[in-house]
């Protein structure tokens, strides 16, 4: 290998967090990877590393080198993809991040068609409600919802999300259904923790009203709370792209639909200044627009949210 891979090989290493995985990625076994991180401080001549039975550790020489050669890294990937996209059909590994709802209930089903159409592309997917740092983790594209914080990336939204009130048939038979927002105090509720996410809007004659409801169950996971009230644990107010599916089932029931004031909020894809330059990136982002811009998991008796 040449100093070139060395770099690919410590920038990986340190992107798994051991040299087992960072292996099983390259290929290679893990005593070859650790020879290949002790020749690269072999040849500069410092510790990179500080290695224990538990963990890997930068030293303040790793720290800084693990910048720039996360740098050259990408420069040579971005490079490789303009030859590749001059020489023909889009390649290489695409690494996507989103968010959980989103990616267990919509994206996974449709990866499998986006492999068939682009054959030599990899992926390398992470499905978390934590805000990944994209240029610290090394990530092509994040598809996220709702309110994104400022930094040196590109948003381009996808479509337009709204959150629905439903509940089981089973809680509806055993505590009734609620026919006003009033109502709602009088039931559980299964909320999912977060700013306002407790404080329910409805539209009156003179504008709206927000109710705080009482969460009987308050979870940080919306998937946790789908299948809590798909069970009959309560009402629940999670995103259509979540209930859509359990809706169209009639697992679970929409609820104070003529009232309820819905609020749209945005679905984006999200990517590094620049990194749509990849072809990879471009053609993964035209497949999302593609298949998720007319919202597919859009429930006809749920109005949709105002233009």
């Amino acid at each position: 290998m040449d100093a070139t891979s060395d770099l690919r090989v410590f920038v990986r290493v340190m992107d798994r967090g051991n040299f087992s995985q960072a292996a099983k990625d390259l290929g290679l076994t893990p005593s070859a990877v650790s020879k290949l991180v002790s020749r690269l401080e072999d040849r500069l001549g410092v510790r990179l590393l500080e290695r224990s039975t538990r963990r890997l550790a930068l030293t303040p020489e790793g720290e800084t080198f693990l910048v720039r050669a996360r740098r050259i890294v990408t420069d040579i990937e971005e490079a490789e993809a303009e030859v590749a996209r001059v020489r023909g059909a889009p390649r290489g590994k695409l690494r996507i991040n989103s968010g959980t709802a989103f990616g267990l209930h919509q994206l996974t089903l449709a990866l499998p068609d986006f492999l068939v159409r682009y054959p030599e592309i990899d992926i390398e997917l992470s499905i978390t409600d934590r805000l990944v740092d994209l240029i610290e983790e090394q990530t092509d594209i994040a598809v996220r919802s709702g309110h994104i914080p400022e930094g040196p990336f590109v948003q381009r939204k996808l479509a337009d999300l709204q959150r629905v009130i439903c509940a089981a048939p089973s809680y509806l038979q055993q505590r009734g259904t609620p026919q006003s927002a009033a109502d709602l105090k009088a039931h559980d509720c299964i909320v999912v923790a977060g700013p306002g996410l407790n404080r329910w809007p409805f539209k009156t004659r003179t504008g709206i009203d927000v109710v705080e409801v009482r969460p009987r169950v308050t979870t940080d996971n919306a998937e946790a709370a789908l299948r809590m009230a798909i069970e009959g644990g309560g009402i629940v107010r999670l995103s259509d792209v979540i209930v859509g599916d359990p809706l169209q089932k009639g697992e679970l029931v929409p609820l104070l639909t003529a009232t309820h004031h819905v609020e749209p909020f945005p679905l984006a894809a999200i990517y590094p200044t620049g990194r749509n330059r990849l072809p990879r990136v471009a053609v993964f982002i035209e497949f999302l627009r593609e298949r998720f811009g007319h919202t597919p998991w859009r429930i006809p008796e749920i109005p949709p949210p105002p233009v």
